[in-house]
């Protein structure tokens, strides 16, 4: 995947990764599957790594204010780069679902995609603690990605309880658990159907993804990363 980053983004990651390899007696992930990337990548030893994912900052709770679009929406929140994989989502918007779709995320890096149309919403960046409302208020939050570390606004929309829609790539099996409806990031058709299903099974993927965004708190990152500090001592 070095394409869907930026030349200067992939060498300065690639020193400091290859830094932290050699000379680190612990590592931390935010995800079992960078977890593995570092093993096979790096080749540090799956004994020198652990996992702490992410948690949920405060405020991304269900209850509260929902926002007014003005129409019933679909919400992105994602950096405008090609990582994020907008064209297709975009494609999928095309194919029709009765919403606007609403993109919340700052410039990213390349041509950025055309978020044209008296349909879609280009709300440019969103501080972050605007997001919440934004949450709550959408029918249903889609993340097409390609590849994430974890994929973060996937756990913040579930606690929000919002309906998910969320890339196939494995690299988002634990953002997701089995709270989300998943699709192939490169086909419009299947993002197109995703959103539908969603939207009919709201309640269940609602109740699933309030549960499984439960388990994402920053008491329990620490407890994993003070637990690795004391090994390394």
């Amino acid at each position: 995947f070095p394409e869907w980053a930026h030349p200067r983004t992939v060498r300065m990651h690639r020193a400091k990764y290859r830094n932290a390899a050699r000379t680190c007696d612990v590592l931390f992930a935010n995800s079992a599957f960078t977890a593995r990337d570092v093993t096979e990548l790096l080749g540090v030893p799956p004994e020198r790594l652990r996992v702490a994912h992410p948690g949920l900052e405060n405020g991304f709770v269900a209850e509260g204010e929902r926002a007014d679009l003005d129409r019933p929406y679909a919400l992105t929140v994602a950096t405008l780069e090609p990582r994020k994989n907008l064209e297709t989502l975009l494609a999928a918007h095309r194919l029709g679902n009765g919403l606007a779709l609403a993109v919340a995320g700052g410039e990213g890096w390349r041509e950025r995609p055309r978020l044209e149309g008296e349909d879609v919403l280009p709300l440019g960046f969103v501080p972050h603690e605007r997001l919440p409302a934004l949450y709550r208020g959408a029918e249903v939050f889609v993340f097409p990605s390609r590849f994430e570390g974890f994929g973060m606004p996937v756990v913040e929309a579930m606690a929000c309880g919002v309906p998910c829609v969320v890339s196939s790539h494995p690299s988002l099996d634990e953002a997701c658990g089995d709270a989300a409806v998943r699709a192939d990031p490169e086909s419009p058709e299947e993002l197109a159907a995703a959103i539908e299903r969603a939207r009919a099974e709201r309640d269940e993927l609602v109740r699933r993804g309030l549960e499984h965004a439960r388990g994402f708190s920053w008491r329990a990152t620490g407890e994993v990363m003070l637990a690795g500090y004391a090994e390394a001592l």
